[in-house]
């Protein structure tokens, strides 16, 4: 695809005026691709989806459904930078490509070496906000993880890739992990409530002391624990294999002082059925194989998410204890 015809024939068809700079690709995305375009008219991010992601069944109902919950959030006044409408719907599409647009926000995301209390704090009450929403008491429910990791290390070995020394003795600890978080999202407390389901610190701009949040194509209806402790995780430099507890306990803490939800639960179950990673990591052993992937560019993405998810696996096991005694603090 010719990179700049496809953007000038957008702004034509979506009434945005005449582009005045050249594209500017725009890095952070792991899965999908972020241009920075100028017009006459205002500055833009578009936000062009894998073609990969869109083949899949369920992609589409998938994007469908986060617009809905997008809408709610932008009435319930959650601070983000929410995709344009245009011709009564947010997804775009233009000779197979699909999109979408956004007025452009002069924020940045935040290192783990940057992130301090306060942010943890505001992190913490905007999620409560959000979960508050829609809080529902109800059996959670969630499809078993039944990934073959022996298949994808043979297969990487035969192929001669790159990531098979950073797997090839990881059978054991991905099982593992796989196994428990299965028994263990069955005894995850009933609730369920809108979830952001991506809100890492790369999903967030901030402008000083301001905010908005980015990335809202993942939002659907989860557990508000789960979320809950991923995130406090996430925040507090997971990472970087480098967990700060003072930030973890805070960003717990403005969670529960803005939440009606019992702190009393059980955590160990928690622990074991936050292994999203591994999901994470079979999509990206993929994509280093050049399954469902078409580019060298992509490739190089996945190799790279491969070797950072296998040490989030080694050190998340590693820090097991702590992570239970300083939630039991």
């Amino acid at each position: 695809m010719n990179i700049n015809l496809f953007f000038n024939k957008m702004v034509r068809e979506l009434n945005l005026g005449n582009i005045i700079e050249k594209p500017l690709k725009v890095t952070g995305g792991l899965t999908h691709r972020m241009f920075k375009i100028v017009t006459d008219k205002g500055k833009y991010i578009v936000k062009l989806l894998n073609p990969n992601i869109m083949k899949r069944p369920t992609a589409m109902s998938n994007f469908n459904r986060a617009d809905k919950y997008e809408e709610i959030l932008k009435e319930n006044g959650i601070k983000a930078v929410y995709s344009l409408i245009f011709n009564d719907k947010k997804m775009q599409e233009i000779a197979g490509q699909y999109f979408y647009v956004y007025e452009w926000y002069d924020g940045k995301s935040l290192k783990d070496g940057e992130i301090t209390k306060y942010h943890c704090q505001e992190m913490g009450k905007v999620l409560a906000k959000i979960h508050n929403i829609d809080l529902v008491n109800k059996e959670f429910s969630d499809n078993e993880k039944n990934i073959d990791f022996k298949y994808y290390i043979n297969l990487s070995k035969e192929k001669k890739s790159p990531i098979y020394d950073l797997i090839y003795d990881k059978l054991d600890i991905l099982n593992d992990s796989m196994n428990k978080g299965n028994k263990a999202i069955k005894n995850l407390p009933n609730y369920f409530s809108i979830c952001h389901n991506d809100m890492d610190s790369k999903n967030v701009m901030w402008l000083n002391d301001d905010y908005k949040l980015i990335d809202l194509e993942c939002l659907g209806y989860s557990n508000p624990y789960l979320e809950l402790y991923e995130l406090a995780l996430c925040w507090s430099g997971y990472e970087k294999c480098n967990i700060n507890f003072d930030l973890f306990k805070t960003f717990f803490k403005a969670y529960f002082d803005n939440t009606k939800l019992d702190k009393n639960v059980d955590w160990e179950s928690i622990y074991y059925a936050n292994n999203g990673r591994l999901e994470w990591l079979e999509f990206n052993i993929k994509r280093s194989l050049m399954i469902d992937c078409d580019t060298k560019e992509e490739q190089e993405i996945g190799i790279n998410e491969v070797k950072e998810t296998i040490e989030h696996v080694i050190y998340y096991d590693k820090v097991k204890n702590d992570i239970l005694m300083n939630i039991n603090e």
